[in-house]
């Protein structure tokens, strides 16, 4: 199924299971979503627990922490990362601190979605990404979801934790086609290997682990060498034991991320590995990152901002030949 499709199934099935889930954002009634994640459901479910809002984030995320200290299970979307900024008071203030100012006597049961990124001329306001910022935040479960399969597992779970939770997705994953295993019993917090080998690891998430398997066979016919592809899946907390498992294998660490290299998600991975696997490390750890500038609207500048295969793919050979592979 689609990407959007098993988001949408995953929303329907809790839905169905537990009534106090409600869903809250602009256009997820009626008009069934901006990327159609929540299509068809307030047939299902009427406009009592699919709720078009006001276009207003603050208020959108603000309800949500509101109802899901009365007892409901909210999923708040917001339409892009963007927009998030003008919820991050709450987001920031409430909902990731609440659980912990109340000796976990309070539960916020909520779910904040959205989809960042760049996606094709969106222009600077509608097209950054900010996990970094809330990856920081102590008190939030991040997660990013790159695959349908962990998409459909991992929304399903983060809508039934009683923990608060946001879940980003990527604006040009939605009709991204994948196989979904039903049944599975997948941990939202464990990394995935994507794509096992035995001399380099390179970690990545949402979009960018599309990308990363593009430049892989490339990589490897120029090094002569293997790559195995890691996606991150949690950003916070983040699966550190498969990381240092496949690091202590290959002794080369390279992350790849769509956002800018100044300040970006990837430095606290780089930064673990220095740190906390300095001896198993046979070459510098490398960032591939976009460009610290804000994202251009032409499409020609816009790819050249952010990492594409065929800069992934150079970058790494490069790095490669110049540490003795």
């Amino acid at each position: 199924m689609l990407y959007r499709e098993a988001l949408n199934r995953a929303i329907d099935e809790t839905m169905a299971a537990d009534g106090t889930v409600v869903v809250l954002g602009e256009d997820v009634g009626l008009y069934g979503g901006s990327y159609r994640v929540t299509e068809g459901l307030v047939a299902k479910y009427g406009e009592e627990r699919l709720i078009d809002t006001p276009i207003a984030e603050l208020s959108i995320v603000g309800n949500a922490v509101g109802m899901a200290m009365a007892g409901l299970r909210p999923v708040a979307e917001i339409m892009t990362a963007n927009f998030s900024l003008l919820a991050f008071d709450q987001i920031i203030n409430h909902m990731a601190k609440y659980r912990y100012m109340s000796a976990g006597k309070i539960a916020l049961p909520m779910v904040v979605r959205f989809p960042q990124g760049v996606s094709r001329q969106l222009a600077a306001q509608h097209s950054e990404s900010y996990e970094q910022m809330l990856s920081a935040v102590p008190g939030l479960i991040v997660l990013a979801a790159g695959d349908v399969n962990y998409a459909y597992h991992a929304l399903k779970y983060a809508i039934m934790s009683d923990d608060p939770v946001v879940f980003i997705e990527h604006e040009l994953l939605y009709n991204k086609k994948g196989e979904v295993d039903f049944d599975a019993d997948i941990d939202p917090f464990k990394a995935r290997i994507v794509k096992e080998g035995s001399d380099i690891t390179i970690v990545s998430y949402l979009k960018m682990v599309d990308d990363v398997m593009e430049a892989v066979p490339q990589v490897e016919k120029e090094l002569g060498k293997t790559c195995e592809v890691v996606d991150l899946c949690s950003l916070n907390p983040v699966d550190y034991k498969t990381l240092e498992a496949s690091l202590k294998k290959t002794g080369r660490i390279v992350v790849v991320e769509e956002d800018h290299k100044t300040g970006g998600y990837g430095a606290q991975i780089t930064s673990w590995a220095a740190e906390e696997m300095f001896y198993s490390l046979d070459a510098p750890p490398i960032r591939i990152a976009g460009e610290d500038v804000p994202i251009p609207y032409n499409r020609t500048l816009e790819l050249a901002a952010i990492p594409t295969p065929e800069k992934i793919a150079k970058r790494i050979a490069e790095w490669g030949k110049t540490n003795g592979l």
